[in-house]
């Protein structure tokens, strides 16, 4: 069975093998143009992922198990309340980029067709809604030009605002080896910290968090005086004057200053771009999440559009898309400012679509954007939200406030794969939705690529397709003849004819030609980018090779970016914090957390901040320490890191109330946006950091999932059998340990030491149950041993005695996994290395880390580089 990784907008290919009770076995799709057999640790996990542990396979309605038809009932009869008594405004969705496009289609058509307001915005506003607006002001079109070859024909690659080695790992080893077949291809990263994609570059630029707009405006007035610009394309350029009179403001030395580089380091930059044809930029995050974000994304648009490169094999404006649908998504109108199938919200447009969907009514004006809409919700105007596969008490900024809003909203429908999430816990009604590998459906990549998601397991419990649930709503809500789909083929054909209906060429989505697939070929349907019609009856890798751009003149349009202005530090808050990726981890890891070994590599959240900011601001690497701004605060493990800027911080994004008690980092965003996207300006916080006051350290191991009570830190780590926590509090270990766990009817085993030493061990009929290791320090002991006890115990003296010390009798321990596809530990490659393996290959012949999907690649280079060794 063929399918789609459901993860980031890379959109691998994956060939499935069904196992029996419901697992599977997923490897790499040789044939999928996407990924060319490539996938990341977490898409080689996949499979691990297909459990019934958490999920949520019943009807809820006000907390108690109900049937899918009540809970139907239930959700229409609320819906219709809230319009009748206060219209369609105050109703809401809010949808995510792991929907399938033709759930969002459904969703869409419901909120703007029929109910009639446009206030259906998606955790993409999160992601692309800045790169969203830059392609539309420049190109006059949300289209990416390029495709992932052009990564294996570049000359030069610019990373910006993105760690690609570990948040898009499969383009990035593209792109490793494409540089090994080309060693003369170079690689810049510009990012504010040294990440395991500057490690791997050419040059990496740390330059001034925000700063990116005006490097790039540099660039181009670099390019100016040193003839570089394409004179061939100034034809097809509106605002080139304007544009290049303000770039003239940025010298090469002003350009240094604001970016906080060097004048050499500016300089060989800008030399590097102009001596090389064929440049491809790719960007993330870094350069969205910004309250500049589209004008960050207007600065990289206007040097390839002056410079001539787009369009071409090999060079281009390239956005990497976060998640597996955001695309898919924006092109059904997914997101609150826009209509459908890219149109807006003209008189025209709204005429236009109302007719193709024969619909009651049409929503005529842009609705709330993600920010906006919490706002609202908050604030009482809307009254009713329903939430689609995302988890906005964690992403979204002031998470505190997100949550106090859900809690007040008369009606909150959340459907989800789920049973337990942060959001999941202020529904009114919950909704059991299928979930990768069980619906069936359509994505399109970063690339403008459509795949298809197929079906490979059965549907567990009362679970439905999420355009089910929409349409079955919908059909009670009045609606039947616009809702009336049995297959989401149909869904896919009606939004593939909404794409060409009155097109004439005029919009840069149309894929009418598959507007008449037969079920059976959409079943089928291999990998296709966009445009798919009369003109690219076979799809369309490049866009805008006849430098032919979707504004009414054909032209496209240069646009000044905005001065950034630095995010204000004070004595209070001094620091600035940066949020982002870790290597194994998904979003809010609902997914991923299932997974024990893809807990492993990072399994805290943490702050990781300079080595001398460590010491300014009295934190131990290692210890604890709360990280503060004006908006809350978190507590986290400390991280030494030498490739971060003084006075910044990096804290990861994906931790929550499930994993941790009280990590999740949009707790300390303020709710700022780029005024054109909307989208949040999650990069830059300024905060403080200070030690998290604990008297003792340790580690807690139990058979149950539910969250120890009483302490001052705890985080989960799940295992086979088992859950690991670690914790910290004050007081004695042996008292808290006391109070807060139930150790009757069992033996009870037990080593004392000085100060906070202590360790226990409870076993019930042979079997562990619970371990307990303490101490002033978080003790040192082998996980996977340990873990291993709770699903084999040892039954002699000697092997309980082992189990208490918390590492085996005799062996060498793991130590933190580095490679987490062959669980392969640092300890084995520190050996490894003092017996002469003294490189990547090397380890990779020896131990096989780095040989499956080689996002491990980045640290085995830290490793090889370091004087440690383990002697023999």
């Amino acid at each position: 069975m063929n399918s789609t990784c459901p993860y980031c907008g890379v959109g691998c290919g994956v060939c499935v093998t069904p196992q029996e009770s419901q697992q599977a076995v997923v490897t790499g799709d040789p044939h999928h143009p996407a990924s060319l057999g490539r996938l990341c640790v977490k898409g080689a996990a996949l499979g691990e992922t297909l459990t019934p542990e958490g999920r949520l396979l019943t009807a809820r309605v006000d907390g108690q198990p109900v049937s899918l038809v009540s809970a139907l009932d239930a959700a229409a009869a609320g819906l219709r309340a809230v319009i009748d008594r206060y219209g369609p405004e105050a109703v809401a969705f809010y949808g995510s980029g792991q929907l399938l496009t033709e759930d969002y289609y459904v969703a869409n058509k419901l909120m703007k067709g029929y109910i009639g307001a446009a206030n259906i915005d998606t955790n993409s506003r999160l992601c692309m809604a800045s790169a969203v607006v830059g392609y539309k002001r420049a190109l006059g079109a949300d289209a990416v030009p390029c495709c992932y070859e052009d990564l294996e024909q570049a000359d030069l690659v610019l990373l910006v605002g993105s760690n690609a080695a570990w948040a898009h790992p499969v383009v990035w080893q593209r792109l490793m080896q494409a540089k090994q077949l080309r060693p003369a291809m170079r690689i810049v990263v510009l990012d504010p910290r040294r990440t395991a994609s500057g490690d791997q570059a050419d040059l990496h630029l740390p330059l001034r968090p925000g700063s990116d707009a005006v490097l790039f405006s540099g660039l181009l007035h670099w390019l100016a005086q040193t003839k570089g610009l394409d004179a061939s394309m100034l034809p097809h350029l509106n605002g080139v004057s304007e544009t290049l009179a303000a770039a003239a403001a940025w010298d090469v030395v002003r350009v240094a200053v604001e970016c906080d580089l060097t004048v050499q380091q500016v300089t060989h930059f800008f030399r590097l771009f102009s001596e090389h044809d064929r440049v491809l930029t790719l960007w993330c995050m870094g350069i969205n999440q910004s309250v500049t974000g589209s004008d960050n994304n207007q600065a990289i648009l206007n040097l390839h559009l002056l410079s001539g490169k787009i369009g071409r094999s090999g060079c281009g404006p390239f956005s990497l898309t976060g998640q597996p649908n955001a695309m898919g998504g924006r092109e059904v109108g997914g997101l609150a400012n826009q209509l459908a199938a890219h149109m807006t919200f003209t008189a025209e447009d709204c005429d236009r679509v109302q007719r193709f969907w024969r619909s009651p009514v049409i929503a005529r004006q842009p609705g709330l954007t993600a920010l906006e809409l919490f706002r609202a919700i908050g604030e009482g105007s809307v009254k009713a939200v329903w939430i689609m596969g995302t988890n906005p008490a964690v992403s979204m900024p002031e998470g505190n406030r997100v949550a106090q809003a859900l809690a007040a909203c008369p009606l909150v429908i959340v459907s989800d794969v789920m049973a337990q999430t942060d959001t999941s816990a202020f529904a009114d009604i919950l909704l059991p939705a299928q979930g990768w590998g069980e619906k069936s459906g359509t994505v399109t990549n970063s690339e403008r690529r459509i795949s298809r998601q197929r079906p490979f397991v059965s549907a567990p419990g009362d679970t439905r397709p999420d355009w089910w649930l929409l349409a079955q709503v919908a059909q009670r809500l009045g609606f039947s003849e616009g809702f009336n789909w049995q297959h989401p083929s149909e869904i896919f054909r009606e939004h593939a004819a909404l794409s060409g209906f009155e097109n004439g060429g005029q919009r840069a989505f149309d894929i009418s030609g598959l507007a008449q697939l037969s079920q059976a070929e959409w079943d089928a349907l291999r990998p296709v980018q966009w445009p798919v019609n009369a003109d690219h009856p076979r799809g369309c890798a490049r866009l805008f090779s006849d430098r032919r751009f979707f504004h009414p003149d054909g032209k496209a349009q240069l646009r000044v970016p905005a001065t950034p202005h630095a995010v204000p530090r004070d004595a209070a808050y001094p620091l600035l914090m940066n949020s982002g990726r870790v290597r194994d981890q998904w979003h809010t890891m609902t997914r991923t957390g299932l997974v024990p070994r893809l807990m492993q590599h990072c399994d805290e959240p943490f702050a990781a901040l300079h080595p001398a900011d460590a010491v300014q601001y009295g934190v131990t690497p290692g210890g604890l320490a709360r990280v503060q701004s004006q908006q809350g605060w978190i507590s986290v493990r400390v991280r030494a890191d030498a490739g971060m800027r003084r006075g910044e911080l990096f804290v990861p994004m994906h931790w929550n109330r499930q994993f941790s008690q009280q990590g999740h980092v949009d707790m300390l965003v303020a709710a700022r946006a780029c005024p054109f996207s909307g989208q949040p300006a999650l990069k830059q916080t300024p905060v403080r950091i200070l030690p998290l006051a604990v008297q003792w350290q340790g580690w807690l191991w139990q058979r149950g999932m539910t969250p120890p009570a009483g302490l001052r830190y705890w985080a989960r780590v799940p295992y086979p059998a088992v859950q690991r926590f670690a914790v910290a509090g004050e007081g004695s270990p042996q008292a808290w340990l006391a109070d807060h766990a139930d150790l009757t009817g069992c033996e009870v085993q037990v080593a004392t030491g000085s100060g906070s030493d202590y360790r226990l061990l409870a076993w019930r009929d042979g079997a562990l149950q619970l371990a307990f290791y303490a101490g002033t320090a978080q003790p040192a002991l082998e996980s996977a041993f340990v873990a291993a006890a709770f699903r084999t115990a040892p039954q002699d003296a000697a092997g309980r005695h082992s189990v208490l010390a918390g590492r085996a009798a005799e062996g060498r321990a793991t130590g933190r996994i580095i490679c987490s596809c062959m669980a392969v530990g640092e300890q084995a490659i520190l050996q490894a290395m003092a017996q002469g393996c003294r490189s990547t290959q090397a380890l990779g012949e020896r131990l096989k880390c780095g040989t499956q999907c080689g996002s491990c690649i980045p640290e085995l280079k830290q490793l090889l580089l370091s004087d440690v060794v383990v002697e023999e």
